[in-house]
């Protein structure tokens, strides 16, 4: 359905129109072009230390990076249960057992504290882990120094699952930037959009090359077809590449406008009993991707879902927090570690309107309805 006002809607109001229109007329749209080129350049010097891949999507960037990592059938990955699916299903894909953790409290990622437990709980078992793959929840930089150092004392590589976190930073340095890989995703819905699409990163030259060759079938470079190795058709096209161009040059205007909004929401509701944030550190500093509350109805008198109904009728979309991984059907058989932080968070939360173009009268829209509902509790 339509809403009058999103959740995170696109916003093209830079060079969108006039590149495609370029790659239009150039007959390139395939996985060849100059607009790949670019794009990859300049998200290279956007994250800085870096090279960049595109492709075409977030998942495919988690799965490349799996396989470059050696991840395999009979190997086990930790992964944060509380996140999108897609930061677990390639783990499957390859063969793999995902081991899901628990969050901590602050940011609402992966708990550096339950991380070393796992691992050696996993270790004593006869099964070291593979990987760890580290995500940013919502944007919100994970306790990544914390969490890097339980992972080179035990020798485990970092998959930094940055999808939510483009222009997200950590002690001034780029999330996806501090693990072995990182990906990002450009999904519809994201900060900064191609349509679809994602990328892989690393400061490695080789895995970059490695991540080129396997997402374009493995050809080798010949006057023929000729494949050594399996590859994959991930590789991002050259129309989508200009539209990702157009908004990676929008990307910090974008980031400042959702820590804005973030902001004004917190303003709005300080005098609000029972709603709370993320809580972003001194050495953090999120892209906001989404703004999310969480909503104690044993004090405000309504729960997210109410909230959510609320809003709904004035056609105001919101979204429920993501469903712990280790809850999901799908994922039941599988290995938990910890306690209920993130399910009671998933019980909890909600996640607001955030697009980029979101404006003060909006926001003051939304804050009434919502004022309106803890008042009918009083």
């Amino acid at each position: 359905m339509a809403y009058r006002i999103p959740l995170s809607f696109p916003v093209f109001e830079g060079n969108e129109n006039h590149y495609t229109g370029e790659v239009l007329a150039s007959g390139n749209l395939a996985t060849y072009g100059s607009f790949i080129d670019k794009f990859e350049k300049k998200l290279a010097r956007k994250i800085k230390s870096h090279q960049a891949v595109a492709l075409n999507s977030g998942t495919s960037a988690l799965h490349l990076a799996m396989v470059l990592l050696g991840i395999g059938p009979g190997d086990e990955v930790i992964c944060q249960s509380f996140t999108f699916c897609a930061s677990a299903n390639p783990i499957v894909y390859l063969g793999a057992k995902p081991i899901f953790v628990d969050s901590e409290t602050d940011t609402w990622n992966i708990s550096p504290e339950l991380l070393e437990d796992v691992i050696l709980t996993r270790i004593a078992s006869g099964k070291k882990p593979k990987a760890i793959v580290l995500v940013h929840l919502f944007g919100m930089p994970a306790k990544i120094k914390e969490i890097m150092e339980v992972a080179l004392k035990y020798q485990i590589p970092v998959l930094e699952d940055a999808a939510e976190a483009v222009g997200s930073k950590y002690e001034g340095n780029s999330c996806g930037t501090f693990g072995k890989i990182g990906i990002f995703s450009f999904n519809g819905n994201k900060i900064i959009t191609s349509g679809g699409g994602g990328a892989l990163i690393s400061n490695e030259t080789s895995i970059v090359q490695k991540a080129a060759h396997l997402s374009t079938q493995a050809r080798e470079d010949l006057p023929y077809y000729q494949h050594l190795e399996i590859g994959y058709n991930y590789k991002m096209n050259n129309l989508t590449a200009a539209i990702g161009l157009a908004q990676l040059e929008k990307l910090d205007e974008f980031v400042r406008r959702r820590r804005k909004i973030n902001q004004i929401y917190r303003e709005m509701f300080s005098n609000f009993p029972g709603i709370s944030f993320q809580d972003e550190s001194n050495e953090s500093y999120s892209n906001y991707w989404l703004t999310a509350i969480l909503i104690d109805e044993k004090v405000t008198g309504f729960s997210n879902d109410k909230l959510r109904l609320t809003l709904l009728k004035k056609g105001i979309e919101t979204r429920f927090l993501w469903k712990p991984l280790h809850l999901q059907p799908v994922f039941k058989e599988l290995p938990f570690y910890g306690g209920n932080v993130a399910e009671s968070m998933f019980l909890k939360g909600l996640c607001l309107p955030s697009s980029s173009n979101l404006s003060f009268d909006q926001q003051e829209e939304i804050a009434s309805l919502i004022e309106k509902d803890i008042l009918k509790s009083f």
